[in-house]
């Protein structure tokens, strides 16, 4: 039987990462693009691009039901190239509508087309301030002002939506990636990762599961990683490069 996982956000930095890592391990990957100009990219990688709008629940549900994925990665986000400062404020809010309705929209989608799991893409640094490291269980800066909150609510809802329905539900709070694709050749800022390790992640949880958040970062004081080491096998130092030696 055929391992099929439908991938949104196959064409971002992770999901370009993913595509063939997830190919090595045996995936069947559908990849869900928004730009048909982005379907030869996708073919070229070795996903099977399919155009539709996150949006557009009716057709998301369509889509997913054809392919009957047996898992969900949810990679989307909407960001400006290098994360434009000046472009920063407005894709924040279109990033935190990605996480709540285009969220929702997965997860509805993935029921009906008979997925067993889905694992989404959230952020390690949207966690309200308090003693460090940050593990899992900390409480995220909802009540912030500005843009720190309308960022941690979106994250909120994403991941209160992936745990808590039927599905087998797993989130990678990414640190601040870095690496081929993202804009940053070395690590910046706090909790940082490499898309590499942050793309591992979602093979490690796609295979097995592990219902639950996981801080997938980097070791630099300010999140612990520890739980996805221990239970997922993870390390920070993955690259894909090393498949190829």
């Amino acid at each position: 039987m055929t391992k099929t996982i439908f991938l949104a956000g196959a064409s971002g930095a992770v999901g370009r990462r993913l595509v063939p890592m997830l190919r090595l391990e045996g995936w069947r990957v559908v990849g869900l693009t928004r730009s048909p100009a982005k379907c030869e990219a996708l073919a070229a990688m070795g996903a099977e691009p399919v155009v539709a709008d996150i949006f557009d629940a009716t057709e998301l549900r369509r889509v997913v039901s054809n392919i009957k994925p047996t898992v969900i990665i949810h990679q989307l986000t909407d960001l400006p190239p290098g994360l434009d400062p000046a472009r920063m404020e407005e894709a924040t809010v279109r990033n935190a509508r990605i996480r709540e309705e285009g969220t929702r929209n997965l997860v509805a989608a993935a029921i009906v087309g008979g997925a067993s799991r889905i694992v989404a893409q959230s952020v390690a640094f949207a966690y309200a301030d308090g003693p460090l490291p940050h593990f899992e269980e900390a409480t995220l800066a909802i009540q912030a002002p500005g843009r720190a909150g309308v960022s941690a609510r979106g994250v909120a809802s994403l991941e209160s939506q992936v745990l808590g329905g039927p599905l087998d539900g797993v989130v990678l709070r990414y640190g601040r990636l870095y690496g081929p694709g993202t804009g940053f050749e070395t690590a910046a800022g706090a909790a940082p990762v490499h898309v590499d390790a942050a793309a591992y992640a979602a093979v490690l949880t796609a295979e097995r599961g592990a219902h639950g958040a996981y801080n997938i970062a980097e070791d630099d004081g300010q999140v612990s990683s520890e739980k996805a080491k221990r239970e997922l096998g993870w390390s920070p130092a993955w690259r894909l490069a090393l498949t190829r030696e």
